[in-house]
């Protein structure tokens, strides 16, 4: 099967949820004998880097890059707001990517154009224009719903009346072009319903992100009393959720278990957090290797309180046997038992009682553990997956 992928950002460097998901698609339609060609828009936010791409995936992958100014510019920004636009969908638009798409949709024939993220959308049209290809969206979340949570949770009256109206303008956006497409892949059970209940018309399934196995070093010593918190800091979810954990949980916390260490990680880690003093928490920034900033530290901590889709990193570190305690929303999408393979916490006490349950028991904490690693084995292996989306692929095309 011929299969044109087109990214909103690059697959590679893998420095978030996001370019692990679009990464983990290539690599696994790659393994099952497709050919793949990647289209990805490249921003300031997360640029191309020809230099970061292992040469195996340039021999294998056709890939391209064009730049796209999505930066956030106040004129621009008020001109949708007054027209009812969606910006966020408004910032992907340009000239240059959809002239290089249509140059590569005449020069090639594919079997399906996978378009990752609804911020695409407004290059179905060149598509249909310039191939008989069938279009599939992969859905990384429901967007207008993290926006919405964001607003509940915002203080400041300007600011929660303008991110109601970016939901608002997102959710009609998403309402409005959900069945252009020809499929549509959700990453969860729950994002699907919800696309569902918006009007979709259109086949979908559910294939959620695929882990690679990960073996830890066999001479590895994990610090004890230590948790930890990795996430793209530039993903205002994240914000609001290491904030959040920092006053209403870690004060407590670390009065109880005053061993207790916090390491937090994340590119664009705000400059107020690096110039915080809080006693027992570091503060590590981005790190280059992500799997192994996790793989000495203890429990997992995702305190999210917005959010859709997956969160790419509790499945990372499950697959790493680490325990993870997390909010509900944060482990949305994932097949957990509260209490078997996951600690499910949403209020400051919760946290408090399942974090010191892990560092104060480590052998029950161990055990939960394993049963995470045995999870991400059976649900979330790459081959099984990428079958799912073949198989969903296959349906729509008939090939």
């Amino acid at each position: 099967m011929r299969i044109l992928q087109i990214c909103y950002k690059p697959p590679f460097p893998p420095v978030d949820g996001g370019t692990l998901a679009i990464g983990s698609v290539t690599r696994g339609l790659l393994h099952a004998g497709c050919y793949v060609k990647v289209l990805t828009v490249s921003t300031d936010k997360h640029p191309f880097s020809a230099d970061k791409i292992s040469r195996s995936y340039l021999s294998e992958t056709p890939v391209e890059a064009v730049h796209v100014d999505t930066r956030i510019r106040p004129l621009s920004a008020l001109f949708s707001l007054l027209c009812g636009e969606s910006y966020h969908v408004k910032r992907y638009v340009s000239s240059a990517f959809d002239t290089k798409l249509v140059e590569i949709l005449d020069e090639e024939q594919f079997d399906v154009v996978h378009v990752e993220s609804i911020f695409l959308t407004p290059y179905v049209a060149t598509i249909r224009k310039h191939s008989t290809a069938k279009v599939i969206l992969r859905a990384h979340n429901v967007e207008h719903r993290i926006w919405r949570q964001l607003s509940a949770g915002e203080r400041n009256p300007l600011r929660k009346w303008y991110l109601k109206h970016l939901a608002l303008t997102l959710e009609v956006y998403e309402r409005e072009h959900i069945n252009d497409y020809d499929g549509i892949v959700c990453i969860t059970d729950d994002d699907a319903d919800a696309y569902c209940q918006m009007g979709c018309r259109r086949p979908m399934c559910s294939v959620p992100f695929a882990v690679e196995p990960y073996s830890l070093p066999t001479d590895l010593t994990v610090q004890p009393f230590t948790l930890f918190h990795i996430g793209s800091m530039d993903w205002k979810p994240n914000i609001e959720a290491i904030d959040w954990f920092l006053d209403k949980v870690w004060p407590l916390l670390h009065r109880e278990v005053p061993q207790a260490r916090l390491f937090l990680a994340g590119r664009r880690m705000p400059q107020r957090l690096i110039d915080s003093r809080i006693e027992g928490v570091t503060v590590v920034g981005e790190v280059d290797d992500a799997m192994r900033f996790m793989s000495d530290k203890s429990v997992n901590v995702v305190p999210l309180l917005s959010g859709s889709g997956i969160r790419v990193k509790i499945l990372e570190a499950m697959s790493m046997g680490k325990p993870v305690v997390a909010t509900s929303v944060a482990a949305r999408g994932i097949k957990y038992t509260d209490g078997d393979n996951l600690l499910i916490a949403d209020t400051p006490q919760a946290f408090i009682d399942r974090i010191r349950f892990c560092l104060t028991s480590p052998a029950r904490a161990s055990a939960i553990g394993s049963a995470a690693v045995n999870l991400v084995k059976t649900e979330y292996n790459l081959g099984r997956q990428t079958e799912n989306i073949l198989s969903f692929y296959r349906q729509i095309t008939n090939c």
